[in-house]
């Protein structure tokens, strides 16, 4: 089993910025792609970004392209989220995740492993 802790998140005016962070633990061997997704009170949980074992390859939701940046650390066994020019429809609860498989996937239900999620509110 593996066993996802996210950490980072807070309160955060317009403009400014987070960084979360996931550690890994238990069976890692097992993680390949590691992933974020969020979910807004009264909204369904959405994609937000992913990232291959090397980090070669990412991929981004539209909504955050360009002001989010996934990587991560193999040796800690962490991966991050570093968001910049937060929006007041960032607020969220993030979600870590991580599935076996080696692919990139946008898909929920392709992850195999979640964390309990870290809230962040940005405030207008």
């Amino acid at each position: 089993q593996v066993h996802l802790v996210e950490s980072g998140g807070g309160l955060v005016q317009a403009g400014g910025s987070l960084r979360l962070s996931c550690a890994a633990s238990g069976r890692t061997s097992n993680v390949n792609v590691m992933g974020w997704f969020r979910q807004a009170p009264g909204k369904e949980r959405e994609f937000v970004a992913t990232i291959d074992r090397d980090g070669t390859s990412t991929n981004y939701a539209a909504s955050v392209k360009g002001r989010f940046a996934i990587s991560r650390d193999n040796v800690e066994n962490t991966m991050y989220l570093q968001m910049n020019s937060l929006k007041s429809e960032d607020t969220a609860l993030y979600y870590c995740t991580a599935r076996r498989g080696p692919v990139i996937t946008i898909r929920a239900r392709d992850y195999d492993y979640w964390g309990q999620g870290t809230q962040v509110t940005v405030s207008s």
